[in-house]
């Protein structure tokens, strides 16, 4: 049987069913499998499978103890179409995976659609009413809100950074009116929204269950490594993939997909003016800043949770370097691994300019629209050390983003809904925000 153990040393080891509603583990590390692996998928065959069924033999892969949830379950209840990415060719041996035909025009959807499903029907079994606490630079937040809106047994909170994400963003979340939802204006940065949710759920002052679906939930990983399960399946040879990052957790499910056997050679990592990966990647050293505001607004962040899993299949236990990372506000790799980091992963920041003029090219070269975050992960300016087959990852909808792209693309422009909006504004305090939750549920 697989079980799970922290990345930060504890020698406690949990369930499936178990780390299916948890995040945080309680030594602060994040989750991860003991033992699973993807080379049995290596014969994996999608004939004669919808992609939904083909995601559920991938759960099943990684660990059997989630076919007893998946089997019968709707996992994909939000999507009008097929859910299968779609794979498009940019030029020879250069690719674009798009993600963003879900509910929430996100690739959040992917994983959040499954996870919020199943997390329901554990919430059932052991008859509990479920608090979901999250944090977003964007998309996770109305992703989350989708997969559980229509939930009865999960009520939701979600923290995003106050006049810091875009206007269809925000609207996302806001005009989702359902009792069970709520949705807090943070006054900070995404950094300060991720801080107060890790807080609020170590702390658990609700007396209910507490249920994470940020991206420190082991289960947001499987449902975006099946994607790449999918992706190297549609080519004979290993490949490249090139992705926007801002959190990792994307990132790192190509990782470990790579890790497990998958034939992904290469991983470039966009980042924007918030450069913290590119400065990881190159130096082995994380040392967070202050975070600026950019036109790629889900890339503007700092201490990227998904980071912690990178860093203890590098090193091991993850304990001494982010007690290191608090103390000293920075942490660095050792020797050998920052070499086999370097030896896999190449990165590149993009400022504000550079974002906008990529946008523009793409369209000029091949009558193209991309969002702000998808431009820096096509961008002519991505290299790789091998010749092989390149796939850009396109993580969001350009529609989320009009007010970026209509200034390079003047005839880009999306309809504005006038729906109401239903948000609380709070200051970045932790003790405020509990006394805010409390009040509402």
């Amino acid at each position: 049987m697989i079980t799970y153990h922290s990345t930060r040393g504890s020698k406690s080891t949990l369930s499936f069913q178990d780390i299916v509603l948890s995040g945080v583990a309680e030594d602060k590390g994040l989750y991860l499998p003991n033992g699973t692996t993807l080379r049995n998928l290596s014969n994996l065959t999608q004939e004669d499978l919808s992609y939904e069924d083909f995601v559920k033999t991938v759960f099943i892969a990684l660990d059997k103890n989630s076919a007893s949830y998946v089997d019968e379950l709707s996992i994909y209840p939000g999507f009008e179409n097929s859910p299968e990415p779609v794979l498009k060719e940019i030029n020879q041996d250069k690719y674009v995976m798009e993600l963003f035909h879900g509910p929430t025009k996100s690739f959040k959807d992917y994983a959040l659609q499954p996870l919020g499903a199943i997390a329901d029907k554990r919430l059932e079994e052991i008859g509990e009413r479920g608090l979901v606490i999250v944090a977003t630079s964007g998309d996770t937040g109305s992703a989350a809100i989708q997969a559980v809106k229509d939930s009865k047994n999960i009520d939701i909170v979600v923290l995003h950074p106050h006049n810091k994400v875009s206007e269809y963003q925000r609207r996302q979340m806001t005009e989702v009116i359902q009792d069970n939802v709520l949705n807090i204006a943070i006054e900070g940065s995404y950094d300060d929204c991720q801080q107060i949710a890790k807080t609020l759920l170590q702390e658990n002052a609700f007396n209910r269950r507490v249920v994470s679906l940020n991206s420190i939930n082991w289960l947001r990983v499987m449902g975006q490594t099946a994607y790449y399960v999918w992706l190297t399946k549609q080519f004979t040879n290993p490949i490249n993939i090139s992705i926007p990052s801002g959190n990792f957790g994307n990132a790192y499910s190509a990782w470990f997909g790579r890790r497990n056997g998958l034939p992904i050679n290469e991983i470039f990592c966009a980042s924007n003016l918030n450069d913290v990966l590119t400065r990881f990647i190159s130096s082995g050293t994380l040392e967070p800043k202050d975070t600026m505001p950019t036109v790629a607004p889900s890339m503007d962040i700092q201490i990227p949770s998904s980071l912690e899993r990178l860093i203890f299949d590098l090193e091991g236990d993850t304990s001494l370097f982010y007690e290191e990372l608090q103390n000293e506000k920075l942490a660095t790799l050792n020797e050998d691994a920052a070499k086999k980091l370097q030896s896999i992963f190449s990165s590149k920041s993009f400022d504000d300019e550079m974002i906008l003029k990529e946008i523009k090219e793409f369209y000029e070269d091949y009558e193209w629209i991309v969002d702000p975050h998808t431009a820096t992960a096509v961008s002519e300016s991505v290299s790789f050390t091998s010749n092989l087959p390149v796939v850009g990852i396109a993580t969001a909808s350009p529609e989320k983003f009009s007010n970026v792209i209509s200034s390079v693309i003047p005839s880009f422009s999306v309809e504005n809904t006038e729906n109401i909006e239903k948000y609380i504004v709070s200051e970045s305090d932790s003790s405020v925000v509990e006394n805010t939750i409390k009040e509402y549920f």
